[in-house]
């Protein structure tokens, strides 16, 4: 599926793993911590950008700004957008890659190119995505063309119904526990199966946006029911140009999951591939649960973890800091009463920002503290002190643990079958 992309984004239209091509993506995405790099490229060589309509600015990182550097950086992201007319989204709007769906700015079939290494979300809407250093953008936003190789590709087959409790999430810590942080680099990890059905487009996002912490290139799903049906809500048609692998498509790997034999996971410190049951991890004191991040602040994520709130306190010696990923799904949390939930447990109710995901603001970890986080990285000082310690989680397991203080099944709090 990645040759395909960059086939029909290329004057070849036939391209092979290990090919180098310059491709003209369809859109290049800036935030505030490495746009201002790439910026600075442009102005020191007076190069014009080529093709303004193609370029998209996300304040999300040091949003709201935190210090006055970070303000100072705001305004110059907003002044270079005024002046080359490039589309803007302000402080408030929203994560970058949870915002760029929602406003209808990702198709299936395109390239994204973009200046974290998160972009790999895309995928979760049968497109290419992939982060590129600061110098990478602004070439491609001066030529309208990216250089590139060609990945190899992997191939994940997901069969099977999910167990009670799992997510995308869960799927994902599974996979990067068995291939490594290093399993996919440079690589495209590409998913497939009729067990995709059971899980959402959201947490098709979360499973293309953790493809990077196993070194991947991009992460692509194959066009599916569900793909084409969110295609056709979002932006009015299911008539796309979607990508599928040929039925002798070759990959350097094929696995196959079972979603009915996948469990509530969280990865203990400090990588995402030291993946084990929750049972393995229960009883450990929990001093903060965030939930939220460009792929794991969703509405489904504040659904699930409002199934486990509800009628519930947050355990005393424990803080709890949610985070909607964009305006939009914070207005339909508070539509949906899921607001409320989250403030009478005793929540703290964040703007969308990447916050302390990024190890930024909003949230930061002291020395010798815990976090169970819905984030997609737990590595030394990633939510502040390098002192401190991060498990992953999904947002059942999250919220469970703001409940009792400590890490726990949230099948012991909530019955499936009572959300």
């Amino acid at each position: 599926m990645a040759e395909k992309v960059l086939a029909t984004h290329t004057n070849s239209y036939k391209v092979k793993a290990g090919d180098f091509v310059l491709a003209s993506p369809d859109l290049v995405l800036l935030n505030d911590i490495s746009g201002p790099l790439a910026i600075k490229q442009l102005e020191n060589h007076e190069v014009n950008i080529a093709m303004p309509s193609k370029v998209v600015i996300v304040l999300d990182h040091l949003s709201p700004p935190p210090t006055i550097m970070a303000a100072q950086n705001n305004k110059a992201m907003r002044l270079f957008a005024g002046k080359e007319s490039i589309k803007l989204f302000d402080v408030g709007e929203g994560i970058e890659h949870t915002l760029l769906p929602e406003r209808n700015l990702i198709k299936p079939g395109y390239l994204v190119a973009g200046g974290d290494s998160h972009t790999v979300t895309y995928g979760a809407f049968n497109a290419f995505g992939s982060g590129f250093g600061a110098t990478d953008i602004a070439v491609t936003m001066a030529l309208d063309l990216l250089w590139l190789k060609v990945p190899e590709a992997q191939k994940f087959t997901v069969v099977g119904q999910r167990a009670p409790f799992t997510t995308g999430k869960d799927l994902i810590l599974t996979i990067i526990r068995d291939i490594g942080v290093d399993g996919a680099n440079y690589q495209s990890m590409e998913f497939m199966g009729s067990g995709l059905l059971g899980f959402n487009i959201d947490e098709y996002m979360a499973i293309c946006n953790m493809s990077v912490e196993a070194g991947a290139k991009t992460c692509i799903i194959e066009a599916n029911d569900a793909i084409k049906e969110w295609a056709k809500a979002k932006l009015g048609s299911d008539k796309h140009q979607y990508v599928k692998p040929d039925p002798d498509a070759r990959y350097v790997e094929e696995w196959i999951y079972d979603a009915s034999r996948l469990e509530p996971m969280v990865a203990k410190p400090h990588t995402p591939s030291n993946a084990v049951p929750v049972s393995e991890a229960e009883g450990i004191h929990v001093d903060e649960v965030y939930i939220g991040n460009c792929a794991n602040g969703t509405l489904t994520d504040l659904r699930q973890a409002a199934s486990v709130l509800r009628g519930r306190r947050v355990a005393k010696g424990t803080r709890l800091i949610i985070v909607p990923a964009t305006r939009g799904i914070y207005v339909e949390a508070l539509r949906e009463g899921l607001i409320d939930v989250f403030i009478n447990a005793g929540a703290v109710i964040s703007p969308p920002t990447c916050g302390a995901c990024a190890g930024l603001h909003m949230g930061l970890l002291g020395d010798g503290e815990t976090a169970v986080a819905t984030i997609n990285r737990n590595f030394i000082g990633r939510m502040g002190s390098p002192k401190a310690s991060v498990y992953l989680a999904n947002a059942y397991v999250a919220a469970a643990a703001a409940v009792t203080g400590e890490i726990t099944h949230p099948g012991k709090i909530i019955n499936w079958g009572q959300e």
